[in-house]
């Protein structure tokens, strides 16, 4: 594997760290951040390199993801799902790939999936409606991915569609006011009667078949990947990202701490606290070794023209949601026993801690659902979901 993208971003670490204040108090990535993250190749990882990108192993691309949300946990967020929004381009039609990056190969895009929009069929493609929530990143982007229902004459749902909108199109408000991943910008958005081409439209039944148009010109195993799968891991991999940053910050903070209670003397030299490095970082080892071994047998699957196995889809979807479980039980741990000082909004404890929590309520971190899913599997019952 060649690392010099992981190299570029580990060089950028120190300043996403530094920054880290001002992203939460301007509750968006600052514009130097994403503009470094592009010069290091970040947003090509999973760009087709028919278009410019790299096309690398997905791998790469969430080991990269941690560690920028080890720094940052907002712009690791964001820089994770704008990151993925390539690969999902890369089976649409290849004329809506042309049109986003035949000018600009770093032309980024935001999302928000959730079907909220209404498509009405036209002559040539749709009319689009609708506002949606938890637009990561849209402050940046060119394109925006948005998720909506089609509809007959009758005005009832008959598909559930991904449309691809320019910015220019979209309306966006400044809504984004949290207590955790404050910096990611996540704004909602706006679309007022705009037509989308035909050709900047993808079912999501395409999606649960591993199938897509941008196959035909795209015909390495990243496109026959599972949405699933890929999608998911990109919410879970920052949060891990953040709780692994959350203990090296406890680690560095309890070092020489002595206490002012409980007898005194070196926190360091605490076994409570002692166990509590150790089961924050099993917990966070677990997790991502689980998660990098599904996603590297998804890919050497793909690479080998086999067929995906749906006992390896769920198990993927599986060990994502139990990873995003791990990344709250470190996270919890290490802020319980880390003191008053971790309430404060700059102490990076309490940073991380707040982030993880904020990005567990995301739908694909839906724990019990996924879980049953997968048991569902393993006792023969047909399991049809949009997200496996």
């Amino acid at each position: 594997m060649n690392d010099q993208v992981l190299d570029n971003v580990r060089d950028l670490l120190p300043i996403i760290a530094a920054r880290a204040v001002e992203t939460e108090e301007a509750r968006r990535v600052p514009a130097e951040t994403i503009a470094e993250l592009t010069e290091a190749g970040f947003f090509r990882l999973l760009q087709p390199k028919r278009c410019g990108g790299l096309e690398r192993n997905p791998i790469e691309f969430y080991e990269s993801v941690r560690a920028i949300a080890g720094a940052c946990g907002s712009t690791g967020w964001v820089a994770s799902v704008m990151g993925v929004h390539p690969w999902q381009l890369g089976i649409f039609p290849k004329a809506a790939q042309d049109e986003v990056w035949a000018d600009d190969s770093n032309a980024l895009i935001a999302s928000s999936y959730a079907p909220i929009g209404k498509l009405t069929a036209v002559d040539g493609g749709y009319r689009l409606n609708g506002r949606w929530s938890f637009a990561s990143g849209i402050d940046h982007a060119d394109w925006v991915l948005l998720g909506a229902l089609a509809v007959d004459a009758d005005d009832k749902p008959v598909d559930f569609i991904t449309t691809l909108v320019p910015r220019s199109e979209v309306t966006v408000l400044d809504v984004w006011d949290t207590i955790g991943l404050r910096g990611t910008g996540s704004n909602d958005v706006v679309v007022d009667d705009v037509f989308v081409p035909a050709h900047r439209s993808l079912r999501n039944f395409v999606h649960s078949r591993l199938e897509g148009p941008g196959q035909k010109v795209n015909k390495g195993p990243l496109y026959r990947m599972s949405f699933g799968a890929l999608f998911t891991t990109t919410v879970t991999a920052p949060l891990l990202g953040t709780v692994a940053g959350g203990l090296t910050s406890y680690v560095d903070a309890m070092a020489d701490r002595m206490r002012l209670s409980l007898g005194g003397g070196r926190f360091a030299e605490d076994q409570f606290a002692q166990i509590a490095v150790a089961r924050a970082s099993s917990e966070i080892d677990a997790a991502i070794l689980q998660m990098d071994r599904n996603i590297a047998e998804m890919y050497a699957a793909a690479s080998a023209g086999a067929e995906i196995p749906m006992e390896l889809r769920l198990r993927t979807r599986r060990d994502q949601v139990r990873g995003t479980e791990r990344a709250l039980t470190a996270i919890d741990i290490l802020f319980k026993t880390a003191g008053g000082n971790s309430l404060r909004r700059d102490n990076p404890i309490g940073r991380a801690w707040r982030d993880a929590h904020a990005g567990s309520v995301h739908v694909a971190n839906d724990v019990e659902r996924t879980l049953a899913l997968h048991g569902k599997g393993a006792f023969g019952i047909t399991v049809e979901d949009n997200l496996i």
